[in-house]
Parts: structure tokens; C-alpha cells; sequence
């Protein structure tokens, strides 16, 4: 009998390891930034850094809200983003400092470059460590308020 239990649990435990989430744990996030700034170069269109990890729920529900809706074209046309895993912080964290982000002060935790990669903008108090409660909408408000700041000083 316990047999039988244990093929069930294995399977969505690796079901559940499986899934992709929205931060690519392998990827080379300084050569991401590097190329997200020269096409910003080109385009004039600000860098937005998420900075977050798989395992953070927040982190999960701004990169759902920054992918529908009304939500998706206005990130896709206002940001070129590059999402930045930070694992259990211990990963990259030396770019987050390297921008100023107080990853203790709480993820998803985003940066707003320039695309000459001057810091426009951060969030520094954790202001979208609780994505959850801040909805679509409210993190929607979040972004069109920073916005205009990010694009007066690009």
C-alpha cells in the first residue's frame, strides 16, 4: 500500500521540481543586462531588472501580472525587462548591490536603467515584496506612476 502512495507523491514532487517558473535559474543574468541595454541603446526604451527567485510567491504573481491584460503591452512597449534569479540570495546579488537594490528589504524587488545603464529608479523598500495583495491593477499604478520619473531622467 505504501508503495502505491509513494509513486503518486514522487511524481508530483518532480511534477512540481519540473515546472518552469519565471526566473531562469541558469542563465547569465550580467550578459542578459548587457544585451538589454544595447538594444535600449537603440531603441530608447528603459531596462527594467526583476530581481526575485522560483520559490517566491510576489515574484510569481507580478511576473503573471506583467504578462496579461493590459499589463503585457504595457510593459513589452514601455520596458525592455530581464528578470534576475537571486535563488535563496545567494545569487546575483552582487549585481543587485552593484544597483543599489536592498534585497533584505524583500522581493520582487526591480531596478529601472537608463539606456546609457544610469539608475533611474529602485525600489528600495520592498514596495512590491507583496505583489499578492497589490493585484493587477495595483501594480499596474506602481509602474505608470515610476515610469514617467524613469523616462525624465533616460
Amino acid at each position: 500500500m505504501q508503495k502505491f502512495l509513494l509513486i503518486p507523491a514522487l511524481l508530483f514532487a518532480f511534477a512540481c521540481h519540473a515546472a518552469d517558473g519565471p526566473y531562469d535559474e541558469s542563465a547569465n543574468a550580467k550578459a542578459q543586462i548587457k544585451d538589454a541595454l544595447a538594444q535600449s541603446a537603440t531603441s530608447g526604451v528603459p531596462v527594467l531588472l526583476v530581481f526575485g527567485a522560483n520559490w517566491c510567491g510576489d515574484c510569481k504573481i507580478l511576473d503573471m501580472a506583467m504578462k496579461q491584460g493590459t499589463n503585457a503591452s504595457y510593459f513589452s512597449r514601455e520596458f525592455k525587462v530581464v528578470k534576475v534569479d537571486v535563488g535563496r540570495f545567494n545569487r546575483n546579488v552582487d549585481i543587485a548591490e552593484a544597483y543599489g537594490v536592498p534585497l533584505k528589504s524583500g522581493i520582487p524587488a526591480v531596478v529601472i536603467l537608463s539606456p546609457t545603464n544610469q539608475v533611474v529608479y529602485v525600489t528600495r523598500a520592498g514596495e512590491l515584496a507583496d505583489a499578492r495583495t497589490m493585484g493587477e491593477n495595483g501594480i499596474y499604478e506602481f509602474f505608470r506612476k515610476v515610469t514617467p520619473v524613469a523616462k525624465t531622467k533616460t
